[in-house]
């Protein structure tokens, strides 16, 4: 067992040195802690040259890797040579030094893949963005990282032009899929395919990885190419298992490092192969489970729930496993699942500052109704009040120490995340007797909404803006369909309309103005919102409202 309570960094593979300039100081640092023979790591290490070029000598280049829903499909050989052409163009045509950051915006298709992969490969930092965010989201992630290349999908370069233009003018910005003389998989072409691998550390910085950010402010996560490895070496390997001949399915952008995990990482370190779709319904996602010869699946529960209440749920037969992340599963959906199929789903709760899912249960371990015990590699507990742990039955903030951390990328929110060693989720959760670990409530202002993080003040922020707001008040509402919807109150100008169609200029405005799936997709109009004698907006009376009208 190696423990890491101080700060000893190795020497840096990397010639620009902002990513470790800008770490937190060391006494604020997490304790980290590697505690099984497969947490131990050499000094240096590149995760992209383990993921990828170590999986074609084990596997062999003819295996699957990606697959798309249309019939395409990438051997393992075939990825590699892409990735290896991608980090050429970085180098020789772009300028890339190593520790430089290059921004992803994509949703989820084979090319985010080689950009991902070849970014580390070359030695940069990976700063992956939601296609779904726009200009006023991307610039303060651009303002905090510093990328100086921007790899785009050609449909969703708008909103990173804008930002370049307004906010980073020495920012290049490639495009990928069009039809442009130097698009960046024209650029590809040319390339010999040959590259080998920066020699980086294993503590060197692989990637900044965005929160959704409760206050609107992302805080910037980073993690280092060992830490890739790690969430493999813990829930890959213990909890999830892949199989060389599984076809893996996940809903969730790579931005969620979730969908990272289940599309990339576990799935290249097993062999296996991935089902890459950009966007699904529920619907459309069990027919391709069907259609496509899916095995593992990895969704929110709200997916698992209406694929259930539309009569779908026979399509996903074929899975041996799944996977449940982003928020709690009910029981009851749980039970659903496991009476008609036989399948019990992987439940588990992760988050971005720690990479990925640090407390599950597969097969006999689960306990329905818990989210399961700490995987091997982590330990974790419940604090009180005093930040000291409290007794097993206890409520209170989970707490969890293992072989990564939160290490915010120069940001005093550090602070608050992390005490006395533990990282502190923003969960409140109860330890029964046996060590299971069972969730309660977020403990924040952020509001979980069909597996999606959104931040309250970011929507109140964005309503706000709408010239016929006074001002909002946002907080989440219990929902049947989504466990928790985006709910808004608003006071509106003197003499305006309250009504459906100012609802929908609302929301449309909303959905303008940052991510539309942060939309509130409920609008009371009110006469004032409450606030105490400070002055300070009181949400938890705008949430005994919407209980208040739930039980009438």
């Amino acid at each position: 067992m190696t423990t890491e309570s101080t700060v000893t960094l190795t020497p840096s593979g990397y010639t620009d040195t902002f990513a470790r300039d800008h770490l937190p100081p060391a006494a604020q640092w997490p304790t980290l802690e590697f505690t099984t023979p497969d947490l131990q790591y050499p000094e240096r290490l590149n995760a992209a040259a383990e993921l990828l070029d170590v999986a074609v000598d084990r596997w062999g280049a003819d295996r699957p890797a990606l697959r798309t829903p249309d019939g395409a499909e990438w051997t393992y050989g075939e990825l590699q040579r892409r990735v290896n052409q991608v980090a050429q163009v970085l180098v020789e045509d772009l300028g890339l030094e190593p520790g430089n950051r290059v921004l992803l915006r994509s949703p989820n298709n084979p090319w985010t893949v080689v950009s991902w992969l070849a970014v580390l490969k070359a030695g940069g930092i990976v700063v992956t963005t939601m296609a779904a965010l726009r200009a006023r989201e991307l610039g303060p992630i651009v303002a905090r990282t510093k990328p100086v290349i921007a790899l785009v999908d050609h449909r969703f370069i708008e909103d990173v032009a804008v930002v370049r233009d307004t906010e980073a003018p020495d920012l290049v910005v490639v495009a990928y899929g069009g039809e442009v003389e130097d698009d960046l998989t024209r650029r590809a072409e040319g390339k010999s395919g040959e590259f080998v691998a920066v020699d980086t550390a294993a503590d060197d910085v692989a990637l900044f990885g965005p929160t959704s950010g409760s206050t609107g402010v992302p805080k910037i996560t980073t993690h280092f190419h060992r830490d890739v490895l790690s969430i493999d070496n813990t829930f890959g390997r213990h909890v999830l298992r892949l199989e060389p001949d599984d076809v893996v399915s996940c809903t969730a952008p790579f931005a969620f490092t979730f969908g990272l995990g289940m599309l990339v990482v576990f799935t290249l370190r097993a062999g296996a192969s991935a089902l890459l779709t950009e966007a699904a319904t529920p619907v459309e996602l069990a027919d391709l489970v069907a259609t496509q010869g899916v095995t593992v699946l990895a969704t929110a529960p709200t997916a698992y729930k209406q694929i259930v209440k539309s009569g779908n749920l026979d399509k996903l037969r074929g899975l041996r496993a799944a996977v449940s992340a982003g928020e709690h599963i009910p029981q009851e959906l749980w039970e659903t699942v496991r009476d008609e199929l036989g399948l019990r789903i992987i439940d588990g709760i992760g988050a971005t500052e720690m990479l990925h899912i640090f407390i599950s249960a597969a097969g006999d371990d689960i306990r329905p109704g818990a989210t399961g015990k700490p995987v091997p590699g982590y330990r974790a507990t419940i604090l009180g009040d005093d930040d000291q742990p409290v007794p097993a039955g206890t409520e209170g903030r989970l707490a969890v120490i293992g072989p990564v951390g939160c290490r915010y990328l120069d940001d005093d929110r550090q602070r608050a995340y992390v005490v006395d060693g533990w990282n502190v989720t923003g969960d409140t959760f109860l330890e029964d007797e046996d060590g299971y670990f069972h969730y309660r409530a977020r403990t924040d202002s952020m509001i979980v909404s069909s597996g999606y993080n959104i931040g309250a003040p970011e929507v109140e922020a964005a309503i706000d803006g709408h010239p016929d707001v006074v001002e909002a008040g946002v907080v989440g509402e219990p929902d049947p369909e989504r466990g928790c919807i985006v709910s808004a109150f608003v006071v509106l100008r003197e003499g305006v309309v309250a009504d459906d169609a100012k609802v929908k200029e609302i929301q449309d405005h909303v959905k303008s103005t940052i991510a539309p799936y942060k939309y509130p997709r409920r609008i009371r109009f009110v006469e004032a919102l409450p606030r105490n004698t400070s002055g300070k907006l009181q949400h938890f009376k705008l949430r005994e409202l919407t209980t208040q009208e739930e039980q009438s």
